[in-house]
């Protein structure tokens, strides 16, 4: 059987590595190295790199082809490259990931997001020689890249449009904005962007934060390849999905990752999300290569953890539906337990390249509640 995994993020590579068991398969990805998005912020703030060879975490197995996919055709079980190749597939896994979302004035030309290595490489030019930086987003993103450029000498304003931290527990909350505070942040809670121009960012209180890098890690958005393939969506762009992660329209495609909606109720986008969906849904089409039924997906996020530089950090546990519980560990410990966060994804890919199958995630038969906005990033 020949399967293609479209994506090469956390959740395609643990699928593409788990099916290599019973199938031929190959990984179509835009560039040839494997992206540690929980690292981009570092990559900025210049403490890594970002980046690890894909020989240390793809199966053998695996065939690699860089490029682009820009459109499924499902009757026909092919996908059309960018650069004009057809390649044909008995079940397909549709794991694109996600990105930022700049619907404010001005944020799409002038603002620079941080969801892509190429966006986080041209951001770590742009704050080289800058003294001030504005982020909009209150959430894990734009507190980790508020702390990081903080740490390294940058005036930092951080608009958060609501709350900061809206998943937290407000004792973590609290923790986190002590941790930003001592880094000399400038935390603005219930400011929101409304227009962003090349050195300024205005605010709906009439506010100008001018003189200033405007860095945009605010709102959620998928690649709209589902959609522009015909296949149904969310209101977002995520593929809709049965509860085994088989697309609602066709069988032989199967959605893991940021970009999939199993029964319209989506995971938070985290590597404790992907990497369980990435091994079901390459269980689901193994199951169907066997002829057998497969199971619906049980599995929950235990926490979520938050760097304040490289030097403090806020882990949060959670109940098995994902809602955050009052327990937190802060400080120095909390860093070391969001950078065991940061390498264990790789550990854990790299151990299913070389024993698939193995990957197995102890959190199960946990409802998921329905993501809000402030939930969603």
């Amino acid at each position: 059987m020949d399967v293609i995994v479209i994506g090469g993020g956390y959740s395609g590579v643990m699928a593409a590595n788990r099916l290599t068991q019973r199938a031929d398969v190959t990984l179509i990805n835009p560039r040839a190295e494997f992206v540690e998005r929980v690292r981009l912020h570092q990559l900025v703030g210049g403490s890594d790199d970002a980046v690890v060879d894909y020989g240390e975490i793809l199966a053998e197995g695996v065939r690699l082809v860089v490029g682009t996919v820009t459109r499924i055709d499902a009757d026909g079980r092919r996908v059309l490259l960018e650069n004009g190749d057809l390649l044909g597939y008995d079940y397909l896994v549709y794991a694109v990931g996600s990105g930022a979302d700049p619907r404010v004035p001005g944020a799409a030309e002038f603002a620079y997001p941080i969801a892509t290595l190429e966006e986080a490489r041209r951001l770590r030019a742009a704050v080289e020689g800058a003294d001030s930086v504005t982020v909009v987003g209150g959430g894990p993103l734009g507190i980790e890249t508020a702390a990081e450029l903080a740490e390294a000498g940058r005036g930092v304003t951080l608009v958060c449009g609501g709350r900061l931290g809206p998943y937290l527990h407000p004792r973590a909350r609290r923790a986190v904005a002590r941790g930003l505070a001592k880094l000399g942040v400038t935390v603005l809670e219930a400011a929101t962007a409304t227009a962003v121009a090349r050195d300024a960012v205005r605010l709906a209180d009439g506010r100008e934060l001018a003189g200033t890098v405007p860095v945009w890690a605010a709102g959620f958005g998928v690649p709209d390849l589902a959609a522009r393939s015909g296949l149904s969506t969310d209101a977002v762009g995520r593929l809709l999905t049965d509860e085994t992660l088989t697309c609602v329209d066709d069988p032989r495609i199967v959605a893991t990752g940021d970009a999939a909606a199993p029964s319209g109720a989506p995971l938070r986008m985290s590597c404790q999300a992907a990497l369980p969906l990435g091994s079901h849904a390459a269980d689901t089409v193994l199951a169907r290569i066997a002829g057998e039924a497969p199971a619906d997906f049980g599995k929950g996020i235990a926490a979520m953890c938050v760097s304040l530089g490289r030097r403090a950090g806020v882990f949060q546990l959670a109940h098995r539906d994902d809602t955050a519980t009052w327990i937190h560990v802060g400080g120095r410990l909390g860093a070391k337990l969001k950078e065991s966060a940061c390498e264990s994804p790789i550990k854990q890919l790299a151990k299913e390249a070389r024993e698939p199958g193995s990957h197995t995630w102890p959190v199960k038969d946990a409802k998921r509640r329905r993501l809000t906005a402030e939930g969603a990033r």
